[in-house]
């Protein structure tokens, strides 16, 4: 039997490769304008991660810190835009930003005049808010009126709201002291504020959930009418607060996760991935193309990544409080000079650019055009990575001259065949990460 069918359905969460836990110090630090120099510029994703949170859950391995002084706070944006200023000049007078997104953490945890100062800060990156899809991450509890406002008048597309349990008791089970009055007051205050997408995130597997209570949550959902809908399959990983526990999860989450499947389809919902699901009614995005495939990301903000196509590079990241807070003090300290540089990060290769661009296209609902790989790289996925014919085999997959596409038992695996297909030399740095 292949190693495949015999993973668990449920192994890596795969939205980025590799992991950041793939990162080693960059020895030398390497420039980057230089490094940009070499990039294709006029499609970039402009990305502001806001490391701040009212409370951490159970289950977050985010590089955040939890209702930090605001001191650090002030201290942070400062620093922001320090950075911002140095990466502005290293990318030159070409770049052009086709998406923006400020995630984090939660993002709303600032007041109005820190984050309109964040929306400041990516206009004058050269990000055109109100040309291009422009995507905030809030939670029930910071939402305001005045916070909405500010984000809707500057242009902001999607708002994705944080719920993962309409029902209390299961999130407090992950250490989310959340009230479902106050995720019905934000649901209420979003909608009012008519941003064109609404998502709300919904997570599965966890502590006292039933398949009962996690369609309750789906249709307390589905009462907003969100464009979209984001199911998260529940992760226990190492130090956070459900990590540390004892307990084994697992074996509900493909029955929760194909009840809500079918309940989504009934409601005219399409499956774009494991996770995501879009509302056939959503509006098409508007604004420039671009392909995560193809196009590179530049991150701003400790703990964000940047992406081009031979380099990942970040800061450094950790998980515990204590290690995030002192990446977060080294952050702010430094001098302007290491924001010309990229010193923590991964080197992709020839084989590490393809598995890539094959993981980011096989596990979205148009699965993998062969003849774009075949443009991009000049020869044949399946001859480059012989291992995905296993896919069709399984019945996983479907393959024609045209695509390699997920059938529906494929996109359920999609979280084993991501991992799967990482390198062997990604994968053992992964292993061998020391977390903090």
């Amino acid at each position: 039997m292949s190693a495949l069918s015999d993973s668990p359905i449920f192994r890596a969460y795969t939205y980025a490769y590799p992991h950041k836990t793939a990162y080693r110090p960059l020895a030398p630090p390497l420039r980057l304008d230089a490094l940009w120099a070499e990039e294709r510029r006029d499609a970039l994703f402009l990305y502001v991660h806001v490391p701040f949170c009212e409370f951490r859950c159970g289950f977050c391995n985010l590089f955040t810190r939890r209702s930090p002084a605001e001191p650090l706070v002030k201290r942070w944006l400062a620093t922001l835009h320090r950075q911002a200023d140095r990466v502005r000049r290293a990318l030159g007078g070409g770049a052009r930003f086709a998406r923006l997104a400020i995630g984090g953490g939660t993002p709303t945890y600032l007041d109005a005049a820190d984050l309109k100062a964040i929306l400041d800060l990516a206009e004058a990156m050269g990000a055109p808010l109100g040309e291009i899809p422009v995507s905030v991450e809030v939670s029930p509890d910071t939402v305001t009126v005045d916070k909405l406002a500010l984000l809707r008048a500057r242009g902001v597309t999607r708002v994705s709201l944080g719920v993962q349990s309409f029902v209390e008791a299961e999130a407090r089970a992950v250490s989310r002291p959340q009230r479902a009055d106050a995720v019905l007051r934000a649901l209420g205050m979003i909608r009012e504020a008519g941003f064109p997408v609404l998502n709300i995130d919904l997570m599965y597997g966890l502590p006292g959930q039933t398949e009962g209570s996690w369609l309750a949550s789906i249709r307390a959902a589905l009462r907003f009418a969100p464009e979209e809908l984001y199911l998260y399959p529940l992760y226990v990983r190492p130090l956070t607060g459900l990590g540390l526990g004892r307990r084994s999860w697992d074996d509900e989450r493909v029955a929760l996760y194909r009840a809500a499947r079918a309940l989504l389809a009934e409601h005219g919902y399409e499956q774009q991935s494991l996770r995501m699901f879009r509302a056939a009614r959503a509006p098409i995005e508007a604004g420039p193309v671009y392909a995560c495939q193809d196009d590179g990301m530049v991150g701003l903000g400790c703990g964000a990544r940047s992406y081009t196509r031979a380099l990942h590079y970040a800061s450094e990241w950790a998980v515990s409080q204590e290690g995030v807070l002192g990446i977060l003090e080294d952050w702010i300290a430094r001098e302007d000079a290491r924001f010309d540089v990229a010193e923590w990060g991964y080197r992709l290769g020839d084989d590490d650019q393809r598995r890539r661009y094959v993981i980011q296209s096989l596990l979205q609902r148009e699965g993998l055009s062969l003849a774009a790989y075949a443009r991009r790289f000049g020869t044949h996925a399946l001859a480059d990575l012989p291992c995905l014919s296993e896919l069709p085999a399984l019945g996983y997959a479907t393959l024609d001259a045209a695509r390699l596409a997920l059938t529906e038992l494929g996109v359920e695996r999609s979280d084993a065949i991501g991992p799967w297909l990482y390198s062997e030399e990604a994968s053992k740095l992964m292993e061998a990460s020391d977390l903090r």
